[in-house]
């Protein structure tokens, strides 16, 4: 006799988002751990809230170099180059203007048009430019 499989259920786990620690409760932490006296204090503290010990070495090295303002977290990313956005900006007119002189040329066009069937004649202007 067999036996009827059912199909496992897939499970769907949201996407992993990586955590980031205010100014405030780094200080606080690395206040706490400072203040350890007796063995496995500091190991307490870093299971207790979640951390590794990989954290404080860092938040230490940045709070050795810089003042409270450096542990707030940093903005991932590249980095804009204001010569980017100048030159987006000029390319955004530049195409702006094109679209503005062809739609001249095409009024011309049609006034050119317009003239030659109504019969009118229209004065010569120098093609210098």
């Amino acid at each position: 006799m067999l036996k009827k499989v059912e199909p496992k259920q897939t499970e769907v786990v949201p996407k992993a988002k990586r955590r980031s620690f205010t100014a405030e409760y780094k200080r606080t932490i690395l206040d706490e751990i400072a203040g350890c006296r007796k063995p496995g204090e500091v190991g307490a503290i870093l299971r207790r809230e979640g951390l590794y010990s990989s954290h404080i070495t860092k938040w230490r090295m940045v709070a050795q170099k810089q003042t409270l303002v450096a542990l707030e977290p940093k903005k991932r990313g590249p980095k804009t180059d204001p010569r980017d956005l100048e030159n987006a900006q000029l390319r955004r007119q530049v195409a702006q203007l094109q679209t503005r002189a062809e739609r001249a040329e095409l009024l011309v066009e049609i006034q050119k048009k317009l003239s030659t069937i109504l019969g009118l004649e229209l004065p010569k202007i120098d093609e210098a430019f």
